[in-house]
């Protein structure tokens, strides 16, 4: 599976809403892209971030800073480094830089990719928590900690495959819509086609929107 991949294929969204000319087909293909890339960013509102569903194809080196975690007794002395989506911590390498200006990272054993069921559920590691491992306080810098991993998620869930069919078909419908409203007022079946994503989309998303703000306990 590919990074930021498309969420459906042509002929299952034909299927969805019931097109046989295969004269369409560059239209429908046009319109996933589109629904795949609006869903991508409609689950990370942070600015110039998007979520995407995919994965990458071998392991990458990313950068990121690591920060103490929350607040009170109890994760005291705790740092996480907080990521984007791993798929998976096979293969999984954690390093960190020891000092200001360091150009050598020197490999940690004995981090923990939280959160610890995300396989078990189908979701993507999001943090590496230092807790008892081999180096417990990496340095306050930025990019001082290099995780080599396989980034993205396990597979596409379902519900986003679904969310993509929706939205794509929504856009199709748009391209008989010059004016952005569908349907007949006379008949009561007048739809305004807003330029966001369908509110059934949204609600389906809602479980998949990346949290925004500092990691707390």
């Amino acid at each position: 599976m590919p990074w930021a991949p498309s969420y459906a294929t042509p002929d299952e969204l034909a299927s969805f809403v019931r097109i046989d000319d295969v004269a369409d087909e560059i239209v429908i293909t046009a319109a996933i892209d589109a629904a795949s890339r609006m869903i991508d960013h409609a689950c990370d509102p942070s600015p110039g971030h998007t979520r995407q569903f995919g994965k990458t194809d071998a392991p990458e080196d990313r950068y990121y800073t690591a920060t103490p975690r929350g607040y009170g007794p109890s994760v005291r002395g705790q740092w996480v480094a907080r990521l984007d989506d791993l798929a998976s911590v096979v293969g999984l390498v954690v390093a960190v830089a020891v000092s200001v200006g360091a150009e050598s990272y020197t490999p940690v054993t004995g981090t923990a990719a939280l959160p610890r069921n995300a396989t078990a559920l189908g979701r993507p590691f999001t943090e590496i928590l230092f807790a008892g491992s081999s180096y417990p306080s990496p340095p306050l810098l930025a990019d001082a900690v290099r995780v080599t991993g396989v980034w993205g998620w396990p597979a596409v869930p379902d519900t986003i495959h679904e969310a993509c069919l929706l939205q794509s078909s929504r856009l199709l419908a748009r391209r008989d819509a010059p004016f952005g409203v569908a349907g007949s007022a006379e008949v009561g079946s007048e739809v305004r086609l807003l330029a966001k994503v369908d509110p059934d989309v949204e609600a389906m998303l809602r479980p998949y929107v990346r949290a925004l703000g500092p990691v707390l306990a």
